[in-house]
């Protein structure tokens, strides 16, 4: 497969492990209704903020939308990594210049692209997908980036927006589209989305009850043959005749008589056949539906022309084009941005985004990491109160002032009402979520100690994800995490069992053991440390036992086997 390199690449491909895994701070103050109603804004450099996030919510969300910066040349972005090496040190956390005067600037693009999606794939569910909105400066860096990250068989499509904005320039040709460039986790795993494109009219056979196809098709691939139908045949219409002498296809041996929406006499049928072997299975059986090579339950019967059509039950109408048209524009939204109080240059269509989450489920969690304006929550709302949806939404935002004063406000807003310029009363979407900024001190600092304020939630999110690579999911409130390929997980930390004693049920003790959730198998116990011997252990089917060594009421990962220091087996991203 072919794959893109650029400078400074090599000091990139594994930043993202070298991010800290720092705590989320909520602040209430800025929180709006319900802070455990499953909604997230945080404040904060994206790339930390998911590095954040990733103990919980990796492998749980169902749709990533976002939109980067574009690169145009034009334009100051301030995403600064902070990586070290020489030949982008003189690159990275510079303001990006106009092609003319700086090269240099599409490398500097990639370096703050790569370890971003590198995490975003991480977050994603196994039939999860994610948007990535662009325009020409970089959409074929894009895809060959996406195609090394996600994997060219994960390519979904690549959206042409237009954009039905103002084109009145001086241009030779007149730019009115960007992209959207879809992947998914797995394009096996992605389902059929159950969304007809909204330009379609209301009176298309998309929304029929049933698809009908002909399965008369002439030509090399489908050389002439008979096919034997019994009386009884379905047919389309009540009463009627068919005579065998016609000059169109198919060919009759004689003539056939339909009555009661069935053949009362057996005919030989001649034709080329697109569906041969389906419809001789399905008289076989007695005229019983039969699966297609889809899966699709499938019915043949007869026109009142003679031509024979397969008939299957439409489940849900799907209708998904890659032009994308009839979806305002960025000028329109900023307008309306203006009207609720805020000025914001460029923000995507709220219906845009609504409608690419819709491709992906009625469910789920919708992470944004460029949060901008807050249009992808306005979205999650706005669809959610449009089909009954139970979407989330966590977004991202860097600079403090827009995250505070657009994207919160925004979207608390849109959700509880809000009174426009003209005096117009908006109605609520509902909902509510809960801010929260980036702790300034790491989970581990330099030494791998814990810092000294951690809850016992905050550290199970860590070590589940460390086993699992999954994002936890539990509650916190037991000293059992879950089970991992069939070897349990268990914390024992700030005083889960309720003390117990020593030193509140944070060694583990053959007392501390006999009082643990049990479980049929291998079991990794995290601990401050232990006083049961090897032996005891091995009885106990404790396996690569971790230990939490209590220092000045700290906590280091150990490895009390062999009494080495291993903190290398626990995987950084």
């Amino acid at each position: 497969m072919p794959t893109l390199d650029w400078i400074g690449k090599d000091a990139v491909i594994r930043h993202h492990k070298e991010v800290p895994f720092r705590l989320l701070e909520p602040d209430p103050e800025r929180s709006h209704g319900d802070p455990d109603e499953g909604n997230l804004i945080v404040q904060g450099d994206n790339l930390h903020a998911l590095k954040a996030l990733l103990p919980k919510y990796a492998g749980r969300v169902k749709c990533i939308y976002i939109d980067p910066p574009y690169n145009t040349g034009k334009e100051g972005w301030i995403y600064n990594d902070n990586v070290n090496a020489p030949e982008i040190l003189k690159w990275l956390g510079q303001t990006v210049g106009k092609e003319a005067e700086d090269l240099s600037r599409h490398d500097k693009w990639l370096c703050m692209m790569y370890p971003r999606l590198v995490l975003l794939k991480q977050f994603l569910s196994e039939d999860g997908a994610i948007f990535v909105s662009i325009d020409d400066n970089e959409v074929s860096a894009l895809r060959m980036l996406m195609d090394e990250i996600f994997r060219v068989k994960n390519h979904l499509a690549t959206f042409t927006w237009r954009t039905d904005g103002n084109f009145d320039n001086q241009a030779k040709i007149k730019v009115s589209h960007e992209y959207i460039v879809a992947y998914a986790r797995d394009a096996d795993a992605f389902v059929h989305p159950a969304v007809v494109d909204p330009s379609i009219q209301d009176h298309s056979k998309l929304f029929r009850p049933e698809i009908r196809n002909t399965i008369v098709k002439n030509g090399p691939k489908n050389p002439v043959s008979a096919i034997d139908l019994p009386s009884g045949f379905p047919c389309a219409v009540e009463e009627g005749a068919i005579e065998e002498a016609s000059n169109d296809w198919p060919k009759f041996s004689n003539a056939v008589t339909i009555r009661d929406f069935k053949t009362i006499n057996p005919v030989s049928v001649s034709s080329g056949w697109s569906s041969k072997r389906q419809i001789e299975e399905f008289i076989a059986r007695g005229m019983v539906a039969v699966p297609d090579s889809k899966g699709q339950m499938t019915t043949f019967e007869m026109t009142k022309t003679g031509a024979i059509e397969s008939v299957k039950k439409r489940e849900t109408p799907s209708h998904v084009i890659s032009t994308l048209s009839g979806f305002s524009s960025t000028q329109n939204m900023a307008r309306r941005l203006e009207a609720m109080g805020f000025k914001f240059d460029y923000p995507k269509p709220v219906e845009l985004v609504a409608y690419l989450i819709s491709l992906v489920s009625e469910g789920g969690i919708i992470l944004d990491s460029f949060a901008g304006s807050g249009t992808t929550g306005h979205a999650v709302l706005k669809q959610n109160a449009e089909d009954g949806g139970t979407r989330k939404f966590i977004l991202v935002e860097m600079e403090p002032n827009i995250a505070e004063d657009i994207t919160a406000e925004r979207v608390k807003r849109v959700s509880q009402g809000y009174t426009d310029a003209k005096g117009n009363q908006v109605e609520g979407l509902g909902g509510g979520f809960q801010f929260c900024r980036l702790s300034d001190e790491p989970l581990f600092n330099e030494f791998g100690d814990i810092r000294d304020d951690v809850t016992f939630a905050q550290l199970a999110d860590f070590l589940w994800f460390s086993e699992a690579g999954t994002g936890y999911t539990g509650k916190g409130d037991s000293p059992l995490l879950g089970v991992h390929e069939g070897r349990a997980v268990y914390l024992l930390f700030n005083g889960i069992l309720g003390d117990r004693r020593p030193q509140g049920g944070n060694i583990l003790t053959n007392a501390i053991l006999e009082a643990l959730p049990p479980h049929d198998g291998p079991k990794i116990i995290y601990a401050a440390a232990t006083k049961l011997g090897a032996a005891a252990l091995q009885r106990a089917n404790v396996v690569s036992p971790k230990m939490c060594s209590a220092r000045r009421r700290r906590a280091s990962i150990w490895n009390a086997r062999d009494g080495i220091r291993n903190r290398r087996r626990l995987p950084t991203s």
